[in-house]
This record gives structure tokens, sequence and C-alpha cells, in this order.
């Protein structure tokens, strides 16, 4: 089996409380950016910290409605005709107006899940892009957006930001969706078949890379290791969503290079 999925150990409370210490933590962060500083680039390749906060917040909006559609009991899923008159509006607001929006989008996202009761939130289905998710699985998806794109950000203004801890665990938890869904293929095909022992620290873990027809992490030592990757969780897991840093200390080993990770996980 695969890395435990979001619901799998924990209940929505944590994952809440993690989206709400990200978009304090981000909220914190930009503040007092003046529109200059706004104007600036992320660490999301060709974005503006300005336009990581559109993202977010246009995203933020958009996953309202669809949380909405779920509390009703409606599982019609996000509609591309519906979707692209909120990216355009979001789009055309100036970098201050990007930000102020997103806060507030963010904060209404934020209160209508904490509005779920006990009953809602284990009967909930949400309409995601992904298919009707569990409020937990949902909240994970979630996480997993607004976590990495506010280290974008941060990582902007702070050479050498990380993500924190607690975050870094639940993410962990859900990595295998992500190594899964958004790695290069033709990547994989040359460097596979092969096992990679995923040697972690802080905390210690190990977690086997299996690059196979399809690319998976297990929560096991491989029996025939190919080669290793040895790093932090926070570092390895932004390598495989495509946010390596040179300054980062991950050691690569045996049959694959770290240049082959970065283009087996470009991120996106």
């Amino acid at each position: 089996m695969t890395l435990s999925p979001a619901d799998a150990s924990e209940g929505l409370p944590v994952w809440l409380e993690a989206l709400h210490t990200s978009s304090r933590r981000l909220a914190d962060t930009v503040a007092s950016l003046s529109e200059q500083e706004l104007k600036q680039p992320s660490m999301t390749g060709g974005w503006s910290i300005a336009q990581v906060l559109s993202h977010l917040g246009s995203a933020a909006e958009i996953c309202t409605g669809l949380l909405e559609r779920g509390i009703a009991g409606d599982e019609t899923g996000p509609r591309r005709e519906d979707l692209e008159p909120v990216w355009q509006r979001w789009n055309t607001l100036p970098p201050l107006a990007q930000r102020d929006a997103w806060l507030a989008a963010d904060a209404r996202h934020l209160r209508l899940l904490d509005s779920l009761d006990a009953a809602q939130q284990s009967q909930v289905r949400v309409p995601y892009f992904a298919g009707l998710l569990s409020a937990v699985v949902y909240a994970g998806y979630r996480l997993s957006e607004h976590s990495v794109h506010a280290w974008d950000i941060e990582a902007a203004l702070t050479p050498g930001a990380t993500i924190p801890a607690a975050e870094v665990g639940l993410l962990w938890e859900r990595l295998d969706l992500v190594a899964t869904r958004f790695r290069a293929a033709d990547t994989l095909s040359r460097l596979g078949p092969a096992q990679l022992t995923i040697a972690l620290t802080s905390p210690a873990r190990t977690v086997l890379l299996d690059l196979s027809g399809e690319l998976h992490l297990y929560p096991c030592e491989p029996a025939e290791p190919a080669g290793s990757v040895t790093g932090t969780a926070e570092a390895v897991l932004r390598l495989v969503y495509g946010r390596n840093r040179p300054t980062d200390e991950i050691q690569v080993s045996g049959a694959v290079t770290l240049a082959d990770l970065k283009a087996l996980f470009p991120g996106f």
C-alpha cells in the first residue's frame, strides 16, 4: 500500500489547525509589503508574489463554492465555464488588491470549513477537481496547495525559509498522491524500473520510491535498492514538489542523480 492518505490517521481538526496556521503565517508575511515588493518574483516560476496570492485567492473562492455544493448535497464538480470568469477577474486586479482579496477569500473559506459540525465533517463529500472527497481528504488538498505556495512567497523574501515541521508531517502523509500525478513520464521511463531508498532525517524515516510503470512512495525499505536519497523530510518534500534549492542538503547515490530526480519531479 502507499503512504497513508489524509483521512487514514488524522481527523479534520488537525488539518484545519494547519490550514489556519499556514494562513496566519502568510498573512503576516505579506501584510506590510509595498506594491513594488508584491511585484517581485516568487519561487513559483514566472509568477510574482502578488500572482501567487491571486492564485491562492481565486482557488479559495472556487473552493468555497465547491464546499457549499458539498454541504448542500450537490455533486456537481467544477466546470471550466464557471472557473474562467473567476480567474480572469482575479488576474486583472492590481497587486495590492490581489493581496487584500486573497485575505478576504481565504478567511471566508476557512470560516465555512470551521462551521462544519461533527456529522457534516464525516458525511460531507466535496465535488473537487479530483472527484468527490471527504472533508478530511479535501482539507489535505487545500493544505498542500496553501502550504507550498506560501513557501513560494516566504522563500522569495527570506532565503533559507522552510515549510514548518507540523505541515511537513501532514503533507508527507499524502505525498504519494502528488508524486504519482506530477512526475515526468519520459524521465520515469528512462530511470525505471528501479527502487530507491529515501532516508529521511528530522524526523528519521525510511521510504521506498518505486520507479516502475507507475511511480509510488511506500512506507518501507526496498528489497533491492538501486540507489538512495538522503535529506530532511522538508527538503525531500520540496524536491517532489519541484522546489529543490541548490542549498538543500540532499545526497543522492547509486543509479540516479539529483538532476535525474529534479527532472522526474518538475513541479507545478
